[in-house]
């Protein structure tokens, strides 16, 4: 994308366009781009007396040897095959780029559910386990939660995820609910 295209992007599903305001988040950044990348990438930094995309400035700067070169480019890529060192570049080139948005905290959840197999199938075919995720997910979406959500069988220890009850533990459990 351009570097507009990609700042739009970036405002839509993120934050916006990455900002690197010291080492340790060049650091980090240049750790999150996997082997084999593209060397560029756009970051939120353009001539507006470089300005960075969110409209902050920072004293800090890792221009490559030599840049900014001043050739009428105004907007600012991070070469990682050069430590994420910084090179101004014409904004309408197409470029892989870096957002930033907030930090979502992460949980697990692990949950027992029960099914009824009135259908009778093999609730342990690959098949069968993708419909049911698919469907608990759009039943999920549709109380509120968002697309971020992971969904995953857990395998017990014989490889299945689903067992059938065993009438004689299901009785026992059915008493000590009554007592």
């Amino acid at each position: 994308m351009t570097w507009t295209e990609a700042q739009s992007y970036c405002r839509t599903y993120y934050t916006d366009l990455a900002s690197v305001r010291n080492m340790t988040e060049n650091q980090k950044v240049l750790a999150m781009i996997p082997g084999g990348f593209l060397p560029w990438a756009w970051i939120g930094l353009f001539r507006d007396s470089w300005k960075w995309s969110d409209g902050s400035t920072s004293s800090f700067s890792f221009w490559k040897n030599g840049q900014p070169d001043n050739n009428n480019e105004t907007c600012v890529a991070a070469d990682f095959s050069q430590s994420g060192a910084w090179e101004d570049w014409s904004c309408d080139m197409e470029r892989a780029f870096i957002c930033y948005g907030p930090v979502v905290p992460v949980s697990k959840k692990v949950l027992k559910v029960k099914f009824e197999n009135k259908k009778n199938l093999d609730l342990n075919d690959p098949a069968v386990m993708e419909a049911m995720l698919k469907q608990l997910k759009q039943k999920l979406r549709a109380q509120g939660l968002d697309d971020n959500i992971k969904l995953s069988w857990r395998k017990q220890a014989d490889g299945k995820v689903f067992h059938k009850e065993d009438k004689k533990t299901n009785k026992r459990r059915r008493k000590r609910e009554e007592l």
